[in-house]
């Protein structure tokens, strides 16, 4: 039976996998976006790149048997279940303290750049930067107009997906502490999420 490890609500967590391997991200209590990284192990200058992702997929959100590329434009993961409704975002970076400091905050926030530090360094490691994750389960609307939305998210209690390494990397994820927008749905309570690795 895999270990199933929390995702404190707020903060970051990474683990090793190996190729061949799967990860899977569960949304514990629904409406949690969780940030996602993945950096190729031995080498963290490769790590899942959005933009080349999107470049090759030429699409705005993966589904079920896409793959995920590296700014090497290798595949690092790959999507290969989805319980959710199937709506993740690839555009929006991660939050920061500037991030917060933009909508209102004088004092130090909680997100996601610095949770995605911390979880790394928790393994010995440092990224050589924080790439535009993989937002799992965020609800990023767009109109023909090219506006977006931040909308609350579209799943529900345990919703999850699997992501299969096709390279040995390190994957990090982060609860995404934000609680001024309503992309946690409840505003004001991010929560946990779990994820496993899967042989």
């Amino acid at each position: 039976m895999a270990e199933t490890i929390s995702i404190p609500a707020r903060r970051g967590k990474a683990a090793l996998v190996a190729r061949g391997q799967k990860v899977k991200v569960i949304n514990t209590h629904g409406e949690q976006v969780v940030d996602t990284w993945a950096f190729v192990r031995g080498d963290l200058r490769e790590f899942m790149s959005m933009e080349h992702t999107r470049a090759t997929l030429t699409k705005l959100r993966p589904a079920v048997g896409d793959q995920l590329y590296t700014n090497r434009r290798r595949p690092i993961l790959t999507l290969v279940e989805d319980t959710s409704p199937g709506v993740h975002d690839t555009l929006m970076a991660a939050c920061d303290d500037y991030r917060y400091g933009l909508l209102g905050c004088t004092e130090y926030h909680d997100n996601c750049t610095d949770n995605l530090w911390a979880a790394l360094q928790a393994l010995g490691l440092t990224p050589p930067e924080t790439p535009s994750p993989l937002n799992l389960f965020m609800n990023i609307p767009w109109s023909e107009d090219g506006t977006l939305a931040f909308e609350t998210p579209r799943t529900v209690p345990g919703d999850y997906v699997v992501l299969e390494a096709t390279l040995d990397c390190v994957v990090a994820f982060s609860a995404c502490p934000q609680d001024i927008l309503p992309i946690n749905g409840r505003a004001g309570s991010p929560t946990e999420a779990h994820f496993q690795v899967l042989d």
